[in-house]
């Protein structure tokens, strides 16, 4: 009796031990959560009602938007979608230097909508490390206002604070676990918005772009490690975790910059993520094959559960962008087709949203994209670049030019909106030389800083038709316009003479230089240099784009 009754004992020890080890397998493979970006920087999209009416079709429950526009926040009342709203970064000195604007702010935005609108995050600014007015001071002071604001209508509980990062906050980031911010925005930026953020259990947002890596550094970056799709995997040399992905490489690589500054508790919401279904020519990669890869297959991997190596115990929680293309933003033809979806709402190429529909899915693209994509993505801001006559401007064998300047004629509004493309992140003109004691500052003139960065952007570009139209804001020239003492032959002869050295890169910004160090994670360079090997090869090649 005794021993039948030990028998038994040990039969029930055996189940819940089995029991428990299917909770913390379950437990690790926590599903995490999809959403899209609701950009509408475009003049045919549908009503905000239709297009709460297409996410709930979906199955899609969150949503992020750039703005508190009234007809969208209604739209979404008793939708059950989760929303985060965002402070746009113009607001971001009002809201910092005054409490009374932010407070006006959150009544005015927050308050009539919320709770039958479930807004329950607002991301105050938008990249803004390299955010060409440089509010990066007034980051941290305009979030704590809105906090306090939030405090003060008791909205705070169920309403977080934060702000998106882009990648190239990092200083260093190959392997992954050397992740480090950079060292000038560690005491006054970064510790002061972590605190904020620990002290009101909120969470950084991430824009994390594989893209931008891949269609860079195409020839040593796998493809198929940037779409998640089938390969041998990268070990990062510092702690010897396996990347099967570049995305959970870029992820990982912030939270190791966290982890450095003892912030471990601080989780990661990525905010922005996609690939393109169309670009130029120079834009390796985009197409709707890729994309359908990457956005299908990132979708797979987030709703299956499990977080990135070195944070496998946080879910992951990812905005997509975005959900139409938008045929109204500035740039190269890429940034008009980040989109899931068309105007007409028809979709560019099949995903799936739901857990449900991940069983199911592979990856095929649509049979009538080709014409889709012709009706409903013709370059707005791309095709050839014309004179101030009209005209078209050749390519010039000189080195001496063509050049790209703007077009003053284009208004004051479209002229700003241009610069701060080009100086921004997507940009990546080098806007070094037109801040306040640089050496062209002078002629301090909109029209003036305009033509330098736009110059710098049609250079790196390879002197690309596409690279030189800004929405008619800026145009071709063969003779570069007098700018005080500043030389726009500079960029022309500096590209010239980067082709001739057969460079890989031709560009000069800083911040373009370390966002190739954030994904340089290539299976092929480590298995060809050994991890000590490539780590010497990057290094030389940081020094060269430096």
């Amino acid at each position: 009796m005794l021993c039948s009754s030990k028998k038994q004992g040990m039969e029930r020890l055996i189940v819940v031990s089995l029991c428990l080890s299917l909770l913390s397998i379950f437990a690790l493979a926590d599903p995490g959560a999809v959403g899209v970006n609701y950009g509408r920087i475009a003049n045919d999209l549908p009503s905000a009602v239709k297009t709460v009416e297409l996410l709930k079709s979906q199955g899609i429950d969150k949503v992020k938007i750039y703005d508190t526009d009234s007809s969208v926040l209604k739209a979404l009342s008793g939708s059950n979608i989760k929303v985060i709203v965002s402070l746009p970064n113009e607001n971001l000195t009002a809201a910092a230097k005054y409490p009374s604007f932010a407070l006006s702010w959150v009544q005015k935005n927050i308050v009539p909508y919320y709770p039958l609108t479930q807004i329950h995050a607002i991301a105050v600014g938008n990249e803004v490390f390299v955010d060409p007015n440089n509010t990066t001071d007034v980051l941290v002071p305009a979030m704590k206002n809105v906090q306090s604001a939030l405090v003060f209508y008791k909205l705070d509980s169920g309403i977080k604070v934060s702000s998106p990062f882009a990648l190239s906050a990092l200083q260093s980031s190959f392997p992954a676990s050397s992740g480090a911010f950079k060292t000038e925005l560690i005491e006054p930026v970064i510790k002061p918005m972590f605190d904020l953020l620990r002290e009101t259990k909120s969470y950084l947002m991430l824009n994390a772009y594989p893209f931008f890596a891949y269609s860079a550094n195409a020839d040593v970056i796998s493809l198929d490690y940037a779409l998640f799709r089938e390969n041998p995997g990268v070990v990062d040399s510092g702690n010897g975790l396996k990347y099967s992905n570049l995305f959970d490489a870029q992820v990982d690589a912030v939270y190791a910059a966290i982890k450095a500054l003892k912030y471990d508790d601080v989780d990661i919401v990525v905010t922005e993520t996609g690939w393109p279904s169309n670009g130029d020519k120079e834009e390796i990669g985009a197409n709707p094959e890729n994309a359908q890869a990457y956005n299908g297959n990132l979708v797979r991997r987030v709703l299956t559960g499990g977080g990135t190596p070195l944070k496998s115990e946080s879910k992951l929680v990812v905005y997509l962008f975005a959900l139409y293309n938008e045929n109204k933003k500035f740039g190269p033809t890429s940034e008009r087709n980040y989109g899931l979806f068309y105007p007409s709402e028809e979709k560019v190429y099949e995903i799936p949203f739901t857990l449900q529909e991940v069983k199911t899915w592979k990856a095929k693209p649509a049979t009538d994209r080709k014409a889709q994509s012709q009706a409903h993505t013709k370059p707005v801001y791309g095709g050839e670049s014309a004179g101030s006559n009209g005209t078209s401007v050749s390519n010039s064998s000189s080195g001496k030019g063509p050049f790209c300047v703007a077009n003053v004629k284009s208004g004051k509004e479209s002229l700003q909106k241009a610069l701060d493309y080009a100086c921004g992140a997507e940009g990546g003109a080098d806007c070094r030389s037109i801040q306040p004691g640089a050496a062209c500052y002078d002629p301090n003139t909109l029209g003036a800083h305009a033509t330098i960065a736009f110059n710098s952007y049609y250079q790196n570009k390879g002197r690309a038709n596409s690279a030189c139209y800004f929405g008619g804001a800026a145009y071709v020239v063969a003779v570069p316009p007098k700018l005080g003492k500043c030389d726009l032959t500079m960029d022309s002869e500096q590209d010239d003479g980067n082709k001739a050295a057969g460079k890989l890169f031709v560009q000069t910004n800083k911040e373009k230089a370390e966002a190739i160090a954030v994904s340089l994670s290539s299976p092929r360079l480590v298995t060809l240099f050994g991890s000590v090997g490539f780590n010497w090869v990057l290094l030389v090649l940081m020094y060269l784009l430096v």
